[in-house]
């Protein structure tokens, strides 16, 4: 597929997706949505990668959210089934995503990082859902998200004022993972993305899969059910169930398969 408004790179098990409209701060519009939907899709179906990391392109913006400019003169507007940039309506992909937030993150682009796993922020980053001051609401996931990453009482604090919010507060609020300098986002999330794949990538899956449903549900359901969910079942049938406990009592590093 030739990407216009993206790039790919892969490292190994991990895939890096650059959001690549540094013109205007790595804005999205309906195409660049329809093309990250694809992406995505890729790199879910893909065996050989385990972990995503999601930045943008150049040194200002990881992405300022939908192209307001491209709405105003007429641009269409909306996105696939999977959401904002591919990934805020997607559901069912039990791969690791982490965000490297390497400058503003506001509206959409906020909301790209709270669908992703963890959040890397460089220390130039700023983060904010500010749809109110433009007649809008942040209906691609920041509205649902936000509250339940963070408590009511903060999230209201920050979505009702739209005002902007630091790494370091981010950090204290608890949806930033680390807070790194300047330019050194991808670096640290690369660093993230490769402790992550030393674990089997089949426990990595059922472990984020048993999440993501326990938290939709009661816990007395979510233990009850866990040993249903299709990663989790998956795990217990792969080689790699095998493969740890082999590793461990013969002193080796275990040789993952993913499978």
């Amino acid at each position: 597929m030739a990407l216009q408004f993206s790039t790919v790179t892969r490292k190994g098990p991990i895939t890096i997706v650059t959001l690549s409209r540094p013109e205007v701060y790595n804005a999205l519009h309906t195409d660049a949505h329809h093309e990250l939907h694809e992406v995505f899709n890729e790199f879910a179906a893909d065996p050989e990668q385990w972990v995503a990391i999601v930045t943008g392109a150049g040194d200002k913006a990881f992405c300022a959210g939908n192209d307001l400019k491209w709405q105003a003169a007429g641009g269409k507007r909306g996105w696939n089934t999977s959401g904002f940039a591919g990934l805020t309506a997607r559901f069912d992909c039990d791969k690791p995503i982490i965000a490297a937030v390497n400058g503003v993150a506001m509206g959409g682009g906020f909301e790209i990082a709270l669908a992703c796993d963890l959040i890397i922020a460089a220390e130039n980053a700023t983060f904010a859902l500010p749809e109110p001051r433009v007649g809008l609401a942040a209906l691609a996931g920041g509205l649902q998200r936000l509250p339940r990453q963070i408590g009511m009482k903060r999230a209201m604090g920050m979505i009702l004022t739209a005002r902007h919010v630091k790494p370091q507060e981010g950090y204290e609020l608890g949806f930033v993972n680390e807070v790194v300098p300047q330019g050194e986002a991808l670096n640290a999330a690369l660093r993230w993305a490769e402790t992550i794949c030393q674990n089997s990538p089949m426990s990595i899956r059922a472990s984020k899969q048993a999440i993501q449903k326990g938290m939709a549900v009661s816990l007395e359901q979510a233990i009850t059910e866990q040993r249903e969910y299709p990663a989790v079942k998956a795990m217990a049938a792969s080689e790699d169930y095998v493969e740890g406990p082999k590793a461990f009592s013969e002193k080796r590093k275990p040789n993952w398969k993913g499978q």
